[in-house]
């Protein structure tokens, strides 16, 4: 389920980044007297009142500077906007209300969305001074004083932003429909495949590396179900993204990933594979989404009976760190093999979202030890007591046992073997939490 997005906007040095800080629990953001010190959005997560969201720190808005590098904070802030469910406007209060602030209250009030008015570095307990009232000239409701350093109001201002937010979705319709996110370097054919899918021209393709810059969302249905496929930015080498512009995407395609079901890693087959493929790979692996290789491009090379072996041969050799990954290659160009995509991709969902019974578990979980005994260390055997299912998106598995530390990592990847063959747990990551006896 994809997170409700807060942006925490205003002009530079009003405090926004201590709050960001202060909210998310953890010195993220930088800190520092000097306006301007933040410029791109950085992205925490937040969870108050049962509610989990993610906060955007963005760089201090001029509305009326020509300063090129202003300027870009002004998009870059704007694009926080618009991608955002409820809005924080950030003042300060020893400055009073600046012209600055009308000008940005004036854009949020445009902007439709739900602002929350918060007056900064109010650090003295009990009621607020009288500068304090000069706020509501803003036309943006009741304001909320808050020491940002100190912390006092943050509780009040975290419960208007929950108040604001969204309802939450009901997880039967996120079951109905399945989330893709297609990911990859730039120019490997994401936006042709969602072109092909839909059967329209939805995205614009070009050989020009970062042509897609939004994470572009089309939902289709068919014979195999329901599914949004989210077109994403190319993500490339850091030190290769130079536009400022091509940043926000990378911070989207991230985004894309977080809400998605099932990424879609596309690899160009006449390229083949590389370093950034794997990063790419390990960003969807890291967020526990089932996954699915995609080769595409496979019409334009040269091929006999064993090309397909020996091409899967290499990529599970360079993909050895996400095995349970399958693999599939396809022509987004011709069409080729884009059935089978639909069921890879649906198979790999289901599997994501399996849930098994913790007697079943344990009747695998028996089998296994009986076939291959637990690690021992001078003298002392692992003991394994039981094991259940505590959540999933992906399956995550408690092991309760008598020592963690000879719980080895290799006699984990057997048990993880087992599960898979047992259940059919193909295309996701599985997790295992240790708890030993006697933990909380």
């Amino acid at each position: 389920m994809s997170k409700p997005v807060v942006a925490i906007v205003g002009r530079p040095n009003v405090g926004k980044s201590t709050l960001f800080n202060k909210l998310i629990g953890e010195r993220l953001s930088i800190v520092d007297d000097t306006p301007g010190v933040t410029r791109d959005r950085i992205y925490g997560e937040c969870e108050w009142d049962g509610r989990k969201f993610s906060i955007v720190d963005t760089g201090g808005i001029e509305p009326a500077s020509s300063d090129v590098i202003l300027s870009q904070m002004r998009s870059q802030a704007q694009l926080a906007i618009d991608a955002a469910d409820v809005i924080v406007l950030v003042t300060d209060i020893r400055t009073g209300v600046v012209a600055t602030d009308s000008d940005i209250a004036a854009m949020l009030l445009k902007s439709g969305r739900q602002v929350i008015l918060c007056v900064n570095k109010c650090d003295t307990v009990g009621s607020p001074p009288p500068e304090f009232y000069e706020f509501y000239n803003l036309g943006l409701g009741d304001p909320i004083p808050v020491s940002s350093v100190h912390g006092h109001g943050t509780g009040d201002l975290l419960d208007l932003i929950v108040k604001d937010l969204p309802p939450e979705e009901e997880d039967k319709k996120e079951g109905e429909l399945i989330k893709v996110a297609i990911i990859g370097k730039p120019n490997v054919g994401k936006s042709s495949l969602v072109n092909k899918i839909s059967g329209e021209e939805r995205c614009i393709v070009s050989d020009i590396a970062g042509t897609t810059r939004d994470a572009i969302d089309t939902t289709i249905e068919n014979q195999y179900g329901r599914f949004t496929f989210i077109d994403t930015a190319g993500l490339r080498r850091k030190s290769k993204v130079e536009d400022s512009i091509e940043k926000y995407s990378v911070i989207r395609a991230q985004m894309a990933i977080e809400r998605a079901d099932v990424c879609v890693i596309m690899i160009d087959a006449s390229v083949g594979f590389t370093d950034q493929d794997s990063k790419v790979a390990g960003l969807a692996h890291e967020a526990g989404k089932g996954c699915v290789i995609v080769v595409n491009k496979w019409d334009i090379i040269e091929k006999d009976d064993r090309t397909m072996i020996e091409y899967r041969k290499r990529l599970e050799e360079d993909f050895s760190f996400m095995s349970y990954a399958p693999m599939i290659f396809i022509s987004a160009k011709t069409g080729q093999r884009l059935d089978r995509l639909f069921d890879l991709i649906k198979h790999v969902a289901n599997a994501n979202s399996m849930r098994i019974a913790t007697g079943m578990l344990n009747d695998v979980l028996a089998q296994a030890v009986a076939r291959v005994q637990p690690p021992t260390d001078k003298g002392r055997r692992l003991k394994i007591y039981y094991m259940t299912q505590a959540t999933v998106k992906p399956p995550t598995f408690v092991c309760f046992v008598n020592s963690a530390q000879l719980f080895h990592f290799s006699y984990q990847r057997y048990l993880e073997n087992r599960i898979r063959e047992t259940f059919g747990l193909e295309g996701t990551p599985i997790r295992f939490i240790i708890r030993e006896r006697g933990d909380k």
